[in-house]
Protein backbone atom coordinates (compact mmCIF):
# COMPACT_ATOMS: atom_id res chain seq x y z
CA UNK A 1 0.00 0.00 0.00
CA UNK A 2 1.52 3.68 -1.11
CA UNK A 3 1.45 6.06 1.22
CA UNK A 4 -1.49 8.35 0.45
CA UNK A 5 -3.51 4.95 0.35
CA UNK A 6 -2.28 4.55 3.67
CA UNK A 7 -3.42 8.03 4.99
CA UNK A 8 -6.92 7.66 3.09
CA UNK A 9 -8.09 4.56 4.91
CA UNK A 10 -6.39 4.13 8.01
CA UNK A 11 -5.61 8.03 9.58
CA UNK A 12 -7.79 10.33 7.50
CA UNK A 13 -10.78 8.63 9.70
CA UNK A 14 -9.09 9.81 12.48
CA UNK A 15 -8.27 13.74 12.03
CA UNK A 16 -10.58 16.13 13.08
CA UNK A 17 -11.71 19.57 11.02
CA UNK A 18 -8.67 21.03 11.55
CA UNK A 19 -6.84 18.14 9.55
CA UNK A 20 -9.23 19.37 6.52
CA UNK A 21 -9.11 15.18 5.82
CA UNK A 22 -5.87 15.25 5.27
CA UNK A 23 -5.92 16.60 2.04
CA UNK A 24 -3.68 19.64 2.33
CA UNK A 25 -0.34 20.13 3.79
CA UNK A 26 -0.84 21.85 7.22
CA UNK A 27 -3.67 21.73 9.37
CA UNK A 28 -5.89 25.15 10.10
CA UNK A 29 -7.18 25.83 13.49
CA UNK A 30 -9.04 28.68 14.74
CA UNK A 31 -7.49 31.47 17.09
CA UNK A 32 -9.04 30.59 21.09
CA UNK A 33 -9.90 33.63 22.88
CA UNK A 34 -8.88 34.31 26.21
CA UNK A 35 -6.11 30.51 26.24
CA UNK A 36 -2.86 30.12 25.64
CA UNK A 37 -1.88 26.93 23.51
CA UNK A 38 0.63 24.25 24.75
CA UNK A 39 2.44 22.32 22.34
CA UNK A 40 4.54 19.33 23.33
CA UNK A 41 6.54 16.67 21.04
CA UNK A 42 7.65 13.11 21.80
CA UNK A 43 9.78 10.46 19.91
CA UNK A 44 9.29 7.21 20.55
CA UNK A 45 11.89 4.37 18.96
CA UNK A 46 11.21 0.93 18.68
CA UNK A 47 13.68 -0.92 21.12
CA UNK A 48 14.20 2.20 23.65
CA UNK A 49 10.14 3.31 24.45
CA UNK A 50 8.21 0.21 23.53
CA UNK A 51 9.52 -3.39 22.83
CA UNK A 52 11.04 -4.18 19.21
CA UNK A 53 7.74 -6.77 17.91
CA UNK A 54 5.57 -5.53 20.41
CA UNK A 55 1.77 -5.54 19.37
CA UNK A 56 0.64 -2.47 17.65
CA UNK A 57 -1.51 -1.01 20.07
CA UNK A 58 1.29 -1.17 22.64
CA UNK A 59 3.54 1.07 20.13
CA UNK A 60 0.44 3.73 19.87
CA UNK A 61 -0.46 4.06 23.68
CA UNK A 62 3.07 4.41 24.27
CA UNK A 63 3.87 7.25 21.75
CA UNK A 64 0.48 9.27 21.96
CA UNK A 65 0.02 8.90 26.31
CA UNK A 66 3.23 10.55 27.22
CA UNK A 67 2.58 13.18 25.23
CA UNK A 68 -0.97 13.43 27.01
CA UNK A 69 0.50 13.43 30.15
CA UNK A 70 2.91 16.48 29.35
CA UNK A 71 -0.29 18.61 28.85
CA UNK A 72 -1.77 16.91 32.02
CA UNK A 73 1.63 17.74 33.82
CA UNK A 74 0.56 21.51 33.11
CA UNK A 75 -2.81 22.01 33.22
CA UNK A 76 -4.35 21.89 29.57
CA UNK A 77 -6.95 19.87 27.68
CA UNK A 78 -6.35 18.34 24.66
CA UNK A 79 -7.22 19.39 20.92
CA UNK A 80 -5.19 17.51 18.65
CA UNK A 81 -1.99 15.86 17.68
CA UNK A 82 0.39 15.70 14.36
CA UNK A 83 1.80 12.39 14.01
CA UNK A 84 5.10 11.39 12.17
CA UNK A 85 5.87 7.78 11.02
CA UNK A 86 9.05 5.62 10.04
CA UNK A 87 7.96 2.44 9.27
CA UNK A 88 10.23 -0.38 8.32
CA UNK A 89 9.12 -2.69 5.27
CA UNK A 90 8.38 -5.35 7.15
CA UNK A 91 5.05 -3.59 8.92
CA UNK A 92 2.49 -5.06 6.98
CA UNK A 93 -0.89 -3.43 6.40
CA UNK A 94 -2.86 -5.23 9.50
CA UNK A 95 0.35 -3.88 11.97
CA UNK A 96 -1.13 -0.71 10.31
CA UNK A 97 -4.75 -1.39 10.79
CA UNK A 98 -4.04 -1.98 14.58
CA UNK A 99 -2.03 0.97 14.89
CA UNK A 100 -4.57 3.26 13.79
CA UNK A 101 -7.72 1.45 15.63
CA UNK A 102 -6.05 1.73 19.00
CA UNK A 103 -5.03 5.72 18.58
CA UNK A 104 -8.58 6.21 17.87
CA UNK A 105 -9.57 4.27 20.66
CA UNK A 106 -7.49 7.13 22.67
CA UNK A 107 -8.58 9.77 21.15
CA UNK A 108 -12.22 8.80 21.66
CA UNK A 109 -11.08 8.08 25.44
CA UNK A 110 -9.13 11.62 25.51
CA UNK A 111 -10.96 14.19 23.76
CA UNK A 112 -8.54 14.63 20.91
CA UNK A 113 -8.39 14.08 17.21
CA UNK A 114 -5.24 14.00 14.36
CA UNK A 115 -4.50 17.02 12.77
CA UNK A 116 -1.80 15.90 10.44
CA UNK A 117 1.52 14.36 9.37
CA UNK A 118 3.53 12.78 7.81
CA UNK A 119 5.02 8.93 6.75
CA UNK A 120 8.23 7.50 5.34
CA UNK A 121 10.23 4.86 4.92
CA UNK A 122 12.74 3.37 7.68
CA UNK A 123 15.71 1.52 7.02
CA UNK A 124 15.97 -0.02 10.29
CA UNK A 125 13.24 0.42 13.22
CA UNK A 126 9.87 1.74 13.38
CA UNK A 127 9.62 5.88 14.85
CA UNK A 128 7.11 6.97 15.78
CA UNK A 129 6.79 11.09 16.51
CA UNK A 130 3.84 12.65 18.25
CA UNK A 131 3.55 16.88 18.19
CA UNK A 132 0.42 17.36 21.07
CA UNK A 133 -1.67 20.37 21.06
CA UNK A 134 -3.43 21.71 23.71
CA UNK A 135 -4.98 24.37 25.81
CA UNK A 136 -5.76 26.28 29.08
CA UNK A 137 -7.04 29.81 30.22
CA UNK A 138 -4.54 32.27 29.47
CA UNK A 139 -1.73 32.60 31.99
CA UNK A 140 -2.71 29.91 34.20
CA UNK A 141 -0.50 26.85 33.08
CA UNK A 142 1.42 25.04 35.42
CA UNK A 143 4.86 25.34 35.61
CA UNK A 144 7.79 23.64 37.15
CA UNK A 145 9.70 26.45 38.23
CA UNK A 146 6.44 27.96 40.90
CA UNK A 147 7.65 26.20 44.19
CA UNK A 148 8.90 27.53 47.22
CA UNK A 149 10.85 26.23 50.32
CA UNK A 150 7.94 24.81 52.84
CA UNK A 151 5.94 23.52 49.66
CA UNK A 152 4.59 19.87 50.21
CA UNK A 153 5.64 16.95 47.48
CA UNK A 154 2.77 14.92 46.11
CA UNK A 155 3.16 12.38 43.79
CA UNK A 156 -0.07 10.28 42.47
CA UNK A 157 -0.77 6.96 41.75
CA UNK A 158 1.81 4.26 42.39
CA UNK A 159 5.64 4.93 41.26
CA UNK A 160 8.01 1.61 39.59
CA UNK A 161 4.53 -0.35 38.67
CA UNK A 162 5.50 0.23 35.06
CA UNK A 163 9.42 -0.79 35.59
CA UNK A 164 8.05 -3.67 37.02
CA UNK A 165 5.77 -3.97 33.68
CA UNK A 166 8.83 -3.39 31.12
CA UNK A 167 10.84 -6.37 32.90
CA UNK A 168 7.89 -8.38 32.01
CA UNK A 169 7.50 -7.94 28.58
CA UNK A 170 11.34 -8.61 28.43
CA UNK A 171 10.78 -11.65 29.91
CA UNK A 172 12.75 -10.65 33.35
CA UNK A 173 9.80 -10.90 35.71
CA UNK A 174 6.59 -13.12 36.32
CA UNK A 175 3.53 -11.55 34.55
CA UNK A 176 1.40 -9.68 36.87
CA UNK A 177 -1.28 -7.96 34.96
CA UNK A 178 -1.28 -5.06 36.76
CA UNK A 179 2.56 -4.32 36.14
CA UNK A 180 2.32 -5.28 32.77
CA UNK A 181 -0.75 -2.71 31.89
CA UNK A 182 0.93 0.16 33.90
CA UNK A 183 3.76 -0.15 31.14
CA UNK A 184 2.11 -1.01 27.97
CA UNK A 185 -0.94 1.50 28.85
CA UNK A 186 0.27 4.68 31.34
CA UNK A 187 -2.51 6.92 32.52
CA UNK A 188 -2.47 9.94 31.58
CA UNK A 189 -3.72 12.64 34.63
CA UNK A 190 -5.25 14.99 32.62
CA UNK A 191 -7.79 15.66 35.36
CA UNK A 192 -5.56 15.53 38.22
CA UNK A 193 -3.91 18.43 36.01
CA UNK A 194 -6.50 20.63 35.15
CA UNK A 195 -8.15 20.26 38.92
CA UNK A 196 -3.94 21.60 40.05
CA UNK A 197 -4.45 24.45 38.33
CA UNK A 198 -4.52 27.32 41.25
CA UNK A 199 -4.24 24.77 43.74
CA UNK A 200 -0.54 23.29 43.00
CA UNK A 201 2.36 25.25 43.00
CA UNK A 202 4.32 23.25 40.81
CA UNK A 203 4.07 20.40 38.80
CA UNK A 204 5.82 17.80 36.47
CA UNK A 205 4.83 14.70 35.15
CA UNK A 206 7.10 10.88 35.93
CA UNK A 207 8.55 9.83 32.84
CA UNK A 208 12.21 9.90 33.61
CA UNK A 209 12.15 8.41 36.97
CA UNK A 210 10.58 10.01 40.26
CA UNK A 211 13.84 11.36 41.51
CA UNK A 212 15.32 13.04 38.63
CA UNK A 213 11.53 14.17 37.50
CA UNK A 214 11.42 15.93 40.96
CA UNK A 215 15.42 17.04 40.75
CA UNK A 216 14.27 19.13 37.68
CA UNK A 217 11.47 20.67 39.31
CA UNK A 218 13.55 21.89 42.36
CA UNK A 219 16.13 22.98 40.03
CA UNK A 220 13.42 25.07 37.95
CA UNK A 221 12.02 26.38 41.05
CA UNK A 222 15.43 26.88 42.57
CA UNK A 223 14.65 24.68 45.68
CA UNK A 224 15.98 21.61 46.68
CA UNK A 225 13.74 18.71 47.71
CA UNK A 226 13.65 16.32 50.27
CA UNK A 227 12.02 12.80 49.84
CA UNK A 228 10.64 10.51 52.49
CA UNK A 229 11.12 7.26 51.08
CA UNK A 230 8.84 5.48 53.21
CA UNK A 231 6.09 8.00 52.02
CA UNK A 232 6.43 7.11 48.05
CA UNK A 233 3.94 4.40 47.52
CA UNK A 234 5.48 1.37 45.61
CA UNK A 235 3.72 -1.53 45.67
CA UNK A 236 3.68 -4.24 47.44
CA UNK A 237 5.49 -7.51 46.12
CA UNK A 238 7.12 -5.26 43.21
CA UNK A 239 10.12 -7.22 42.09
CA UNK A 240 12.22 -4.25 42.07
CA UNK A 241 14.54 -2.91 44.89
CA UNK A 242 12.78 0.64 46.36
CA UNK A 243 15.92 2.53 44.18
CA UNK A 244 14.84 0.95 41.41
CA UNK A 245 10.96 1.75 42.12
CA UNK A 246 12.18 5.63 42.28
CA UNK A 247 14.82 5.75 39.68
CA UNK A 248 13.43 3.65 36.69
CA UNK A 249 10.53 6.37 34.80
CA UNK A 250 7.90 5.12 32.35
CA UNK A 251 5.49 5.81 35.43
CA UNK A 252 3.35 9.11 33.65
CA UNK A 253 2.46 9.89 36.94
CA UNK A 254 2.44 13.34 38.34
CA UNK A 255 4.75 15.19 40.67
CA UNK A 256 3.73 18.01 42.18
CA UNK A 257 3.77 21.14 44.59
CA UNK A 258 1.61 22.70 46.96
CA UNK A 259 1.52 25.29 49.97
CA UNK A 260 0.92 23.08 53.38
CA UNK A 261 -2.21 25.45 53.84
CA UNK A 262 -4.36 23.34 50.99
CA UNK A 263 -3.84 19.47 52.36
CA UNK A 264 -6.96 19.35 53.30
CA UNK A 265 -7.69 20.44 49.88
CA UNK A 266 -5.59 17.95 48.23
CA UNK A 267 -6.55 14.96 49.87
CA UNK A 268 -10.57 16.26 49.45
CA UNK A 269 -9.42 15.89 45.02
CA UNK A 270 -7.87 12.75 45.93
CA UNK A 271 -11.04 11.60 47.21
CA UNK A 272 -13.52 13.26 44.67
CA UNK A 273 -10.99 12.19 41.30
CA UNK A 274 -10.78 8.00 43.58
CA UNK A 275 -6.59 9.04 42.64
CA UNK A 276 -4.01 8.55 45.89
CA UNK A 277 -2.19 11.79 45.68
CA UNK A 278 0.60 10.73 48.34
CA UNK A 279 2.72 13.43 50.25
CA UNK A 280 5.98 12.38 49.90
CA UNK A 281 8.67 15.22 50.83
CA UNK A 282 9.14 18.98 51.22
CA UNK A 283 10.89 21.52 49.42
CA UNK A 284 13.65 23.27 50.95
CA UNK A 285 15.89 26.13 50.07
CA UNK A 286 18.69 24.93 47.63
CA UNK A 287 22.55 24.97 48.88
CA UNK A 288 24.93 25.99 46.78
CA UNK A 289 26.87 22.51 46.96
CA UNK A 290 24.41 20.43 47.76
CA UNK A 291 22.11 17.56 45.04
CA UNK A 292 18.12 19.07 43.80
CA UNK A 293 17.11 15.94 45.34
CA UNK A 294 17.80 13.61 48.35
CA UNK A 295 15.93 10.41 49.30
CA UNK A 296 15.96 10.18 53.16
CA UNK A 297 15.43 6.53 55.02
CA UNK A 298 13.41 5.78 57.87
CA UNK A 299 15.96 6.45 59.90
CA UNK A 300 16.79 9.44 58.65
CA UNK A 301 19.88 8.76 56.75
CA UNK A 302 19.70 9.15 52.78
CA UNK A 303 19.68 6.78 50.67
CA UNK A 304 22.55 6.87 48.52
CA UNK A 305 21.53 6.49 44.77
CA UNK A 306 23.50 4.91 42.03
CA UNK A 307 21.73 6.84 39.60
CA UNK A 308 18.58 9.67 39.40
CA UNK A 309 16.44 8.26 36.13
CA UNK A 310 16.76 7.34 32.80
CA UNK A 311 18.98 9.57 31.08
CA UNK A 312 18.95 9.77 26.88
CA UNK A 313 23.01 9.24 25.71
Amino acid sequence: MDEFSRIARYFAPLAGPEGLGLLDDAALMAALPGEDLVLAKDVAIAGVHFPIGCVPAVAARRSLRPNLSDLAAMGARPLGYLLGLSLPAALDERWIAGFAAALWEDQQAYGLSLWGGDSVKAPHDLSISITIIGAIAKGAALRRSGARAGDDIYVSGVIGAAAAGLAQALGKAPVRERWLDAYEAPTPRLDLGRALVGLASAAIDVSDGLVADVGHLAQASRCAAALQLADVPIPSGLPLSPEDAITAGDDYELAFTAAPSVRSAIFTLSESLGLTLSRIGVMRAASKDGSPVVVLKPDGSELLLSRTGWQHA
